[in-house]
């Protein structure tokens, strides 16, 4: 019961984080209409901020935070309503179709990347509890070489070890390893054409807004919740793109965020030679052990089991 309070309560948190959110990009185009569309993308993004500063302010004052897939599944339905009750109006029933069926799909995927196993290494060989990550692997030994050929990484969030871990991504509230890394790329890519896709329907709704136009007060304020979802919209492109390309290229190469960033913990990647000039040391360089061809490397990728 316990558990089930506090999972209900970070969710609620998430809700109205989303709420607010979305009041707060709300009144960015309804005072700054006039403003170029960077100015109203910066002012977009510091509300964003603010609202990261609200989650950790309610996790201080309640004693949890709130629940990043929560937010994400909040968030997607409330541009889907927008887009069912006020975009859709100005758009070719084709367009429509195709936003929906994404947007099915997103939730269907979401689902899916949530409850597979990324890869969770199970071994009655070793305690986890006696684990310290702050070693290579953090094993034994004898366990070590297995270990090493898995490619399994430590997560501090989940507290075990993960083949093929890249990153826990606490938006989809997973790790994301070797069984689930081509899922969460087409979910990245899912997430990006759906994007895409509403800032392109509500350009057009905007630009056929006059027809449309009824009420002065009322059809402003729609005016204003299509432009402000938009704005939400291009910021998540913004920085799922950059995120996108930096996956492609770690496919390309064969290499894993984790692997990338602390390279230095793990000796496979590490490239020992001695100095030239006689003195006592070596220099340490990465090397990438893993890298077959990029041919090679996306062939590995489409066929991780």
């Amino acid at each position: 019961m316990l558990a089930w309070s506090k999972s209900i309560g970070r969710c609620t948190v998430s809700f109205i984080s989303v709420l607010l959110t979305q009041l707060a990009l709300f009144l960015v185009p309804l005072f700054f209409s006039a403003s170029p569309i960077l100015i109203q993308l910066t002012l977009s993004a510091l509300v964003l901020v603010v609202v990261l500063g609200f989650g950790g302010w309610c996790k201080r004052l309640l004693g949890f935070n709130a629940s990043a897939p929560a937010f994400v599944f909040c968030s997607i339905f409330f541009i889907w309503g927008v887009h069912i009750a006020i975009v859709r109006q100005a758009i070719s029933p084709v367009m429509d179709v195709l936003f929906n069926v994404e947007m099915i799909m997103l939730i269907i995927g979401l689902f899916r990347i949530m409850l597979k196993d990324p890869g969770f290494v199970v071994s009655e060989s070793f305690s986890l509890g006696k684990l310290n990550d702050n070693s290579v692997l953090g094993v034994q030994t004898h366990n070590e070489s297995s270990l090493l050929q898995m490619r399994a990484r430590y997560c501090k969030s989940c507290q075990t070890y993960v083949q093929g871990f890249d990153h826990h991504c606490p938006a989809f509230g997973n790790c994301i390893g070797q069984k689930n890394y081509v899922l969460f790329m087409v979910l990245l890519v899912g997430f990006i054409t759906a994007e895409i896709s509403y800032i392109v329907c509500s350009s057009l709704f905007t630009s056929k807004f006059r027809v449309l136009e009824e009420n002065r007060v009322e059809s402003g304020s729609i005016l204003v919740m299509a432009r402000s979802t938009l704005l939400f919209c291009v910021l998540q492109v913004l920085w799922q793109g950059p995120f996108l390309i930096w996956h492609v290229y770690c496919i390309c190469f064969n290499i894993r965020t984790e692997e990338w960033v602390n390279w230095k913990n793990y000796p496979e990647f590490q490239l020992n030679a001695s100095s030239l000039s006689g003195e006592n040391y070596q220099e340490t360089s990465f090397k990438n052990p893993h890298n077959k061809g990029i041919l090679q490397n996306v062939k590995e990728f489409l066929t991780l089991k």
